[in-house]
């Protein structure tokens, strides 16, 4: 336990993984937004890196699950539990109740909102607040957020990439689809199974994205290969397959365009006055996502805009969530 008494706390809520920001002290922890639980009985067995390097190896008594998806919660109790599990394990033995600012998808309802604000009430916060994934990674990316000129920022994390222009401390125009991370990941377990007959489990597939994956099908012909093992559907009997970077390209490459085209929807929305702001500035990439090859140059050659990956993109979101704590105590009047 960190024990870092009842400092207010950020928390980037991801579909893929949950990071937390303490006042005063920067990120704390990092783990995966994965719950085991036991199915007979309803118990937590394990929570985070536990819990996920049980995903595809448990006995049918325990199900790992992913709480989170698409951004939103999709198993309310089961997301408490997560919560109420990170929140202890970072106030270690104090017996405060922090305020708990969390991120959400600039697209999510009121309602996904408010189950948002509720679960984190329930796991232990004295009371919770959220704030837009564009808007705070757009602070963790160091963008000048509060300035009368345009910034804009694609969030592309586990379950939805976020987009959005930014200017005097508000978001101008956004857009959000469910197509980031975990979509990829899913694209190629499916590109595998169609064309190789071979099926793969979803760590292997994020194994090959880090590994070869790549945004432009160009560059990926000048990638090397990898071994990769799994379940050869035929036979039903463990096997070994060469796969290329070109074949993960093409794998992704549907995703890779409907992400491309809500950036371009974006700034088609955008006023002359930001638009011009952010061909000056570039478009900041952030997230998990932004971490895939080529990915910058393709955006860029699309858009016709500069583009650039952002320091630290898996940290962006929960390090604007973090910076975003001073702005409780306004809330706190209101």
């Amino acid at each position: 336990m960190f024990g870092f008494g009842t400092k207010n706390i950020g928390i980037d809520l991801g579909t893929a993984n949950t990071i937390v920001y303490v006042e005063g002290k920067g990120i704390v922890l990092r783990e995966p937004s994965v719950v085991a639980k036991n199915t007979k009985t309803g118990a937590i067995v394990a929570v985070g890196t536990e819990a996920r390097n049980m995903i595809g190896r448990t006995p049918a008594s325990i199900k790992a699950i992913r709480p989170m998806k698409d951004g939103v919660i999709a198993d309310y109790d089961t997301t408490v539990a997560m919560l109420k599990y990170y929140i202890s394990k970072t106030l270690g033995r104090s017996s405060g109740k922090p305020y708990v600012m969390v991120c959400v998808p600039s697209g999510v309802t009121a309602v996904e909102k408010r189950a948002v604000i509720d679960a984190t009430r329930i796991a232990g916060a004295r009371n919770a607040y959220v704030i837009e994934e564009p808007f705070a990674a757009a602070i963790g990316a160091g963008l000048p957020v509060m300035d009368p000129t345009g910034s804009m920022v694609v969030d592309i994390g586990g379950g939805t990439t976020d987009v959005a222009t930014i200017s005097l401390g508000g978001i101008v125009s956004s857009s959000s689809i469910r197509v980031a991370g975990d979509q990829l990941n899913s694209s190629i377990s499916s590109y595998l199974r169609q064309n190789y007959n071979l099926l793969i489990g979803e760590r292997t597939a994020e194994k090959i994205k880090w590994e070869i994956g790549s945004a432009s099908l160009e560059k990926a012909k000048q990638m090397s290969s990898i071994t990769i093992r799994g379940r050869y559907l035929l036979n039903g009997l463990p096997k070994s397959v060469e796969v290329s970077a070109e074949d993960v390209a093409k794998a992704i490459h549907k995703s890779i365009q409907e992400i491309i085209a809500i950036i371009k929807k974006t700034l088609e929305e955008t006023s002359p006055e930001i638009s011009a702001d952010v061909i000056d500035h570039g478009i900041v990439l952030t997230g998990g996502g932004a971490l895939l090859h080529d990915i910058a140059s393709v955006v860029s050659d699309a858009t016709k805009v500069p583009a650039s990956v952002a320091k630290n993109p898996l940290d962006c979101v929960a390090i604007g969530t973090g910076k975003s704590l001073k702005n409780i105590n306004v809330m706190r009047k209101k």
